[in-house]
């Protein structure tokens, strides 16, 4: 039986960032689709942008904190059992509850979880692979969330063009079949150890006390939110607003 080394761990990771594309756009694809099937308002759509953006921001902020006692392997099961269970409730949530914003709200919140814990330790885990090439090997790793997304797109508009957009709730259980075998991938592969035996993590506390930290600590909420702003609303604006289908609407708009 061939080994796991940490060729898998960067495999596990790669699938990772792509669990975290998957969980951040595959609903807004469907935002014009809930709009219309269920008669949800843009406000309350808006409205799920921010929850996505806000809960995603308030893991980043607490996994500081927390990361290192619940350890990097345990952080990363959790993060793809949240990812899978988010999409599966995407796609069935809305048609148990009598409220479908209710359950799209409660789908989104755990599907940011998952994206908000991956977020903070996939890259990490990364960094600490034995090894040369590190910046190379970072920014493999960062281009896997674009080509995550465009996956989700290309992927999700053959389905839509295949099997109709009425039976989009299949969608999001096959798209969580990825989080949930990167479970299992994720408990396997082997890790290694961020800071050394001695070495204490920066708190939190001292962090915001340093100037250059508060100015990247900005730039990187002004950039999430404008990169959530554009991704996520992208689809609606060209199918609605543009008249256009929603096979160009989505090729045109998020994929683009």
């Amino acid at each position: 039986m061939k080994t796991i080394g940490y060729q898998h761990t960067r495999i596990a990771c790669y699938l990772g960032y792509i669990s975290q594309a998957i969980v951040n756009n595959l609903a807004p694809l469907l935002f014009l689709t809930f709009h219309r099937k269920f008669n949800i308002s843009l406000s309350s759509l808006a409205l799920l942008i921010s929850l996505n953006f806000g809960v995603q921001l308030l893991i980043d902020l607490l996994a500081v904190k927390y990361i290192d006692r619940i350890g990097y392997r345990a952080a990363a099961v959790m993060a793809e059992i949240f990812c899978a269970l988010g999409m599966l409730l995407l796609g069935t949530l809305p048609f148990a509850l009598s409220s479908p914003f209710i359950a799209l709200v409660i789908a989104i919140i755990i599907n940011a979880v998952g994206g908000g814990l991956l977020e903070v330790i996939v890259s990490p885990i990364i960094e600490a692979i034995p090894g040369g090439r590190k910046a190379a090997s970072m920014a493999l790793l960062h281009s896997f969330y674009c080509w995550g997304y465009v996956g989700v797109v290309l992927l999700s508009t053959l389905y839509f063009n295949l099997a109709g957009i009425d039976n989009w709730r299949y969608l999001t259980m096959l798209w969580a079949l990825l989080p949930l075998g990167n479970i299992f991938l994720f408990l396997k592969v082997p890790m290694q150890p961020l800071t050394g035996e001695h070495e204490r993590p920066v708190p939190l506390r001292t962090l915001f006390t340093k100037k250059m930290f508060l100015v990247f600590f900005l730039m990187m909420i002004c950039a999430g939110a404008s990169e959530q702003a554009m991704s996520q609303w992208a689809s609606f604006f060209a199918e609605a607003g543009l008249q256009v289908s929603k096979t160009m609407g989505d090729i045109l708009g998020p994929c683009a």
